[in-house]
């Protein structure tokens, strides 16, 4: 769906103007009908990808492909587009402003408004004005905005930034939905804890290079730590000390190659093994451990 290959990108800054290197030769794929997470901390080169990709600013070197042709009008139609701080006007309501994005697309009538609002979830709030929104529904007519032609790819930048709890909530139900109906969506994000309940793949980019690139599900069981294991009964373990004791069951924490050693002891001792559960590394964490590799 998405092929960027060896893209770099440099800006003139500072009094003599002297050109910085801010992306520094990445390449990754983004396939259809996957939601992938572009991960890093502000400064990173998110938002700088996002514009290449997108075709608001060019590469100095390397290509990219959307569709497996260079980016062109055609290309655009079946792109939604949410840059990280949209602007309204914010003297219409939210049924008006998607009024006046339609007007760029063909075929679009009021009943697909209203079912751009309903997935949303703002049919309730459309006919009061945007300068009452709070950021969260203002995130969220931004995405309306970006599905109303029902692109098949979905380009987020920074879409939860700013949000409190509920409106990070809302707005990865929204993708959550966006993904059953088998839409590609990447977007970019420094909030982990919200790229790890909700994309397929990662790309995680540090100073302009990406540093990791995997499938999350598999990166993070591959990423096993150590195990939890609840006992019952009053044998208890040989040579194992239990983490907490409460009643008549024991937990214990160990290491995968501690792991049969506790089950065989417990069995021998006449106990009862209720549960075992392993525990890997978060998402920030690894991403942590990569960054110091750099």
């Amino acid at each position: 769906m998405i092929e960027v290959k060896e893209v770099r990108k440099s800006f003139r800054e500072g009094f003599l103007l002297e050109r910085k290197e801010v992306l520094h030769g990445i390449s990754f794929n983004v396939k259809s009908g996957a939601v992938v997470g572009l991960l890093g901390p502000n400064g990173a080169g998110k938002t700088t990808t996002i514009k290449i990709i997108m075709g608001i600013s060019p590469p100095d070197e390397g290509e990219v492909l959307v569709f497996g042709k260079k980016l062109s009008k055609e290309t655009k139609k079946a792109i939604g587009f949410l840059p990280e701080a949209p602007y309204f006007y914010d003297y219409l309501t939210g049924r008006e402003i998607l009024r006046s994005f339609s007007d760029f697309y063909q075929n679009l009538n009021e009943e697909k408004i209203n079912e751009v609002l309903k997935l949303v979830g703002l049919k309730e709030e459309a006919d009061r004005m945007l300068r009452s929104y709070s950021k969260g529904m203002l995130q969220r007519i931004g995405l309306a905005q970006a599905l109303l032609h029902d692109p098949e790819l979905l380009i987020f930048d920074e879409p939860m930034s700013g949000l409190d709890p509920i409106g990070r909530k809302e707005f990865r139900d929204v993708i959550t939905s966006l993904k059953e109906k088998g839409k590609t969506i990447l977007f970019s994000s420094h909030i982990l804890q919200d790229v790890e309940m909700i994309c397929d793949e990662v790309i995680m980019i540090y100073r302009g290079k990406v540093i990791k690139i995997g499938v999350l599900n598999e990166m993070l069981k591959n990423e096993v730590t150590y195990y939890e294991v609840t006992v019952e009964g009053t044998g208890g373990a040989d040579n194992f000390s239990p983490l907490k004791k409460s009643g008549g069951r024991f937990l214990y924490r160990v290491k995968e190659g501690e792991l049969d050693g506790l089950i065989r002891s417990v069995m021998e001792n006449g106990g009862r093994i209720r549960s075992v559960i392993p525990r890997s590394l978060t998402l920030e964490e690894i991403f942590i451990r990569e960054v110091k590799k750099v």
